[in-house]
């Protein structure tokens, strides 16, 4: 045999890239992109991002990428988005029904046969919800418990689930991060009023959806659902710009994704494409 053929076979073997792999794109080091096939899926219908979430929050659960068995999700509840902040009390409405329509399925799809299978799972509601919401909340199947009445119940068991819908204070989070010390898993579902010290940076983003809009149409999202990488996708051609993990794009100290670069790509995609169009036009 040939040792010179046998020493650039090897080498080039060690270089190229497996098959369905991400690869890095030579680029200066301040403007490293990654780019990988399509992993992600931007769901068509709220019951197929519905599907995504709960299948990301269960492999969340069983493998956390910390200790810290706090598990976060965060998704456009509705799918218009404006009814999402517009300040009307029918939209606030509108959001706690697909919050509490996701938590249903989320509780079936954690134990089962009304919980015949499956751990036990606690629905808990924020120390600031209505008596109108708290009351829906109690029929997802679950154990009801609300941070009205303070800190962890004597019940919880070691081996339960908690589903936290839509914490909106300091106290909330504090309470879903000792929930997580005492139980299997603290699920918060659609946090509100976050901010960089609501939810630890050693949490674990089961589910993410952003749409990115550009001149107020949405040309991108960035999505992740666990345990795969956070993906920056062109709402037009459904492709991959680029591919994060979470040290990479999560905001330091927090679990929030930084969103700059993802949206300056998903720009940049969008007039790249007017450009071609209008050069081919000509």
């Amino acid at each position: 045999s040939n040792p010179s053929f046998l020493s650039t076979l090897l080498l080039l073997l060690a270089v190229l890239p497996v098959p369905g792999t991400a690869f890095i794109v030579s680029t200066p080091s301040s403007q490293v992109v990654r780019r990988t096939q399509l992993n992600a899926k931007i769901p068509k219908s709220p019951s197929e991002r519905d599907s995504l979430a709960i299948d990301g929050i269960k492999k969340a659960i069983s493998k956390p990428r910390t200790s810290l068995r706090l598990i976060e999700c965060e998704f456009p509840p509705l799918a218009a988005l404006n009814k999402l902040g517009d300040g009307s009390l029918r939209s606030a409405k509108e959001v706690d029904n697909a919050n509490l329509a996701f938590c249903k399925k989320l509780v079936s799809g954690l134990a089962p046969l009304g919980g015949l299978l499956g751990p036990k799972v606690w629905v808990v509601t924020s120390s600031a919800a209505n008596s109108a919401f708290n009351a829906q909340a109690q029929k997802m199947g679950g154990t009801f418990w609300s941070l009205k009445d303070g800190g962890p119940p004597d019940a919880l068991g070691k081996n339960d689930l908690t589903v936290f819908l839509c914490p909106s204070s300091r106290s909330d989070y504090d309470a879903a991060k000792q929930f997580a010390t005492q139980c299997k898993a603290a699920i918060i579902v659609n946090g509100f009023a976050k901010d960089q010290k609501s939810v630890p940076a050693d949490a674990t983003m089961a589910y993410y959806l952003k749409p990115l809009t550009y001149n107020s149409q949405i040309i991108g999202y960035l999505t992740r659902q666990y345990p795969q990488d956070w993906e920056t996708i062109d709402a037009v051609t459904n492709k991959a710009l680029a591919s994060r993990t979470d040290g990479e794009i999560l905001v330091r100290g927090t679990n929030t994704p930084d969103l700059r670069e993802s949206g300056k790509l998903v720009q940049k995609s969008t007039d790249d494409r007017a450009i071609a169009a209008r050069n081919k036009n000509r």
